[in-house]
């Protein structure tokens, strides 16, 4: 008697687990991470060079970035070549450098600058029309965007 119950108790824990993994997985499939009341703000891709602790190995090592921007931050330079909210326009920018024998990471920031933001979803669309030689000179504006915005202390 006690094995039954057991087992029933067993066969219960076992469902409902399964049924609240279920649910998990389903409910974090159906929604964006933006979403989720612990982010702050909407989330954009910056498309990241490198970082360094050295301001005269970041410019020797920068010389050729075009168009690019430089975050100081926690003793650290950080150079963004590009910010987009779009993964195939991510891409095209990594393509790009790569093409120059340089690597880009990819790297989520959370923005709640809602001007700054419809900038970039803007310039978006505009680099979803555009040529890849064009993609980069867009990419400048909303780099300068930023630094207007937020400043940087390079």
């Amino acid at each position: 008697m006690v094995i039954k119950m057991m087992k029933k108790i067993m066969i219960t824990l076992i469902i409902s687990v399964t049924l609240g993994a279920l649910s998990g997985i389903f409910l974090h499939s159906r929604f964006e991470d933006s979403l989720f009341a612990f982010n702050e703000g909407y989330k954009l891709t910056f498309l990241r060079e490198g970082v360094y602790t050295d301001k005269k190995i970041l410019e020797e090592n920068t010389k050729k970035l075009d168009p690019k921007l430089i975050v100081y931050d926690d003793d650290k330079y950080y150079v963004y070549v590009g910010i987009t909210t779009n993964e195939k326009i991510a891409e095209k920018i990594k393509d790009i450098y790569n093409k120059m024998d340089i690597d880009i990471y990819e790297k989520d920031v959370y923005i709640n600058d809602d001007t700054f933001i419809n900038n970039v979803e803007q310039f978006d669309s505009i680099i979803l029309s555009s040529k890849e030689e064009d993609i980069l000179t867009v990419e400048e504006v909303i780099l300068s965007n930023y630094e207007e915005v937020f400043g940087n202390e390079t």
